[in-house]
């Protein structure tokens, strides 16, 4: 009887595996979306990120499924070295290029005025990792996913002081509480999701950026919670203004956040997140270009959040 099924069954076979062979969709590996190649051949073709000793190009990360990257990039420090991670990030072209772009614009200029020094290090609480949103089953996968994410859990300024998200968001001293305010408002200007602390229960510890592609052209942003203005440092001009479905991540897969955080979440008004709907503008702004009364008027200005071009 086996001898008689073994080639019967092969005849029906046969055809199924000629349609996975010629990439007709039955066996064919899914593909990721085109964007993200897109995105991603046009910042090595601008050369936007350099090999440095710190930032350098590894093998290509195939799988599982979509997930991964053509030229990923192992990353344990930006701007030239001076700002060092603490621990080695996976990224892609874009993240980096813009990474390093935020720390220029945003980071550095808001430490040096609030504490008349740089950052040192910044606490990454996750990079590439093949998971799906808030790291649950089931889930739509992460920016994390192909290395267009990162979460920061805190900052090193020069002289070893730790700024932590977690405690100091709430209970830092005010120029800290300030400082953080205004690196989540800056960073709504460079990315196209920021959820930090306030947007959901899973961001009570940490600020997740990424460069996801939200709306069809891609001209939609999520920045949560809305950013709040601060005040200049004492005796100086403000360098900076503090300014959907959810690209929602934990920091360690399969975590909960605490019954807290939670329960503040559940407290908030829902009006509580912004959405940016305005297209990106042709070049990035002066600083001085800055003030709600220089902004375009398709921004909601009382937010403070200016457009920023990458």
């Amino acid at each position: 009887m086996a001898r008689r099924i073994t080639p019967l069954l092969l005849l029906a076979l046969a055809p199924l595996a000629a349609a996975g062979l010629s990439g007709c969709g039955f066996m064919a590996k899914p593909q990721r979306p085109a964007w993200r190649a897109n995105a991603e051949n046009a910042c090595l073709a601008e050369k936007r990120v350099q090999p440095t000793a710190y930032v350098q190009f590894a093998p290509e990360i195939d799988g599982p499924g979509i997930c991964g990257l053509t030229r990923p990039l192992k990353v344990t420090a930006l701007q030239g070295g001076a700002v060092a991670f603490n621990a080695r990030a996976t990224l892609d072209c874009s993240m980096v290029a813009e990474l390093d772009q935020w720390l220029a614009d945003v980071v550095q200029p808001s430490a040096m005025a609030r504490f008349g020094q740089p950052v040192a290090q910044i606490n990454s609480m996750g990079s590439y990792s093949c998971r799906g949103m808030n790291a649950q089953a089931g889930a739509p996968l992460s920016e994390h996913s192909f290395g267009n994410a990162l979460d920061i859990g805190g900052f090193v300024l020069a002289d070893g002081r730790e700024i932590s998200i977690v405690r100091d968001w709430t209970r830092g001293e005010q120029q800290v509480k300030d400082f953080l305010a205004e690196v989540h408002g800056g960073s709504c200007r460079h990315f196209t999701t920021v959820l930090s602390p306030g947007s959901n229960a899973f961001h009570y510890n940490h600020i997740h950026v990424d460069l996801a592609m939200h709306g069809r052209n891609g001209d939609r942003h999520i920045c949560k919670p809305v950013p709040r203005d601060v005040a200049p440092p004492p005796g100086q001009d403000p360098q900076l203004v503090a300014h959907g479905p959810d690209d929602d991540d934990v920091d360690t897969p399969g975590a909960q956040p605490p019954l807290a955080a939670f329960q503040a979440q559940a407290s908030r008004s829902v009006n509580d997140s912004l959405i940016l709907a305005a297209p990106m503008p042709p070049v990035r702004p002066k600083p001085s270009a800055l003030s709600p009364e220089g902004a375009p008027k398709d921004w909601d200005v009382t937010s403070s959040i200016r457009p920023h071009a990458r």
